[in-house]
């Protein structure tokens, strides 16, 4: 039984194929950031240096969310479901420590486990850039660690315990492409809810970093499309364009998600690939049957197990070992 009748069910495959297949569907999403998220290695927050748009050839730092720092957080919050609805457990699949293989997590986002076997990934997420450059859209913060009378004195002596720390300013703009490689309806979907439900990236996740993922639309297509920095760089160029940088306030998001729609539409206008495009108006249908379902328990549950019966087929068809039968004696 499908689940949305937006979308041409030509578009999935029945069943997870073994082989890729060429079709792929990418969900266009700005991710917006509401707190002091951290996206840092080495105790820097990363950045690079780059063109601030296609025809705006200056050269520019950005700050740039690395792809695990986006998949991660969306994969464990469908693990965190599929517990929640009896669909895995956590002592038989832990990540990264002791992965089942054979739940959706394992199936759609891929898992590695030295010999005994590994599946790739069918999600892509590349890097993502912010719109704006990196001066304006960090802030360093001193950080200190009071005793529990509040102070930072105790018995007379001052602690030292004062750091400095680089933290991302709030509404700050990540436009990125999630991209899931020959998709059946419940991986769709599955996907799709994730990124919909994840609400902290970065680290120090208990405390802050809260991002809002704002999706603009998917593209369905036999080929990948666009690039994140190239789709920013024009995402800058349009709102130069329309005088809508307005340093150093932040930026306005009707502003943002308008850019991003209407150069998106013309980023695949040059593709030389066939794509079949939900973006903007045509987006809002899908979307809301998407809600629908995600919003009610039965939804949830039915599209949960119906990932789940996928992966496991796909697991006992291809990823299981048959077992040894014991040789006869002669």
């Amino acid at each position: 039984m499908a689940f949305l009748k937006s979308i041409d069910a030509k578009l999935f495959h029945p069943e997870i194929p073994y082989k890729p297949m060429g079709k792929y569907v990418h969900f266009l999403t700005i991710r917006i950031t509401e707190s002091y998220p951290l996206f840092q290695t080495d105790a820097e927050l990363n950045k690079a240096r780059v063109r601030a748009g296609v025809k705006d050839k200056t050269t520019i730092s950005r700050l740039s969310m690395f792809k695990r720092k986006q998949s991660t957080p969306e994969r464990l919050v469908g693990r965190e479901l599929l517990r929640n609805y009896a669909l895995m457990t956590a002592e038989e699949c832990e990540y990264n420590v002791n992965f089942a293989m054979n739940n959706p997590d394992c199936i759609i986002y891929g898992f590695a486990i030295g010999d005994a076997g590994s599946e790739k990934s069918k999600v892509v997420v590349d890097t993502a850039f912010s719109i704006t450059p990196f001066d304006e859209s960090h802030e360093t913060f001193t950080l200190n660690a009071p005793y529990e009378n509040g102070t930072m004195s105790r018995q007379g002596e001052v602690a030292s315990r004062i750091n400095q720390q680089d933290h991302i300013r709030p509404q700050v703009f990540f436009p990125s492409i999630v991209t899931l490689k020959d998709p059946t309806e419940a991986s769709f979907l599955y996907v799709f809810n994730n990124i919909l439900r994840t609400r902290h990236y970065g680290a120090q996740t208990t405390r802050t970093g809260r991002v809002r993922n704002e999706l603009i639309g998917v593209v369905f297509a036999d080929g990948e499309i666009s690039s994140n920095l190239r789709w920013t760089q024009k995402i800058y160029d349009s709102m130069k364009a329309n005088n809508t940088l307005h340093s150093p306030d932040p930026l306005d998001e009707d502003d943002v998600v308008s850019s991003a729609k209407e150069t998106i539409k013309v980023l695949m206008s040059e593709e030389f690939i066939v794509h079949t495009d939900f973006i903007g108006e045509e987006f809002t249908q899908v979307f809301d049957e998407v809600k629908a379902l995600t919003a009610s328990e039965t939804g949830i549950k039915s599209i949960l197990q119906k990932a789940d019966a996928e992966a496991k087929a796909y697991f006992n068809k291809y990823v299981e070992k048959p077992k040894k039968t014991p040789a006869k004696a002669k």
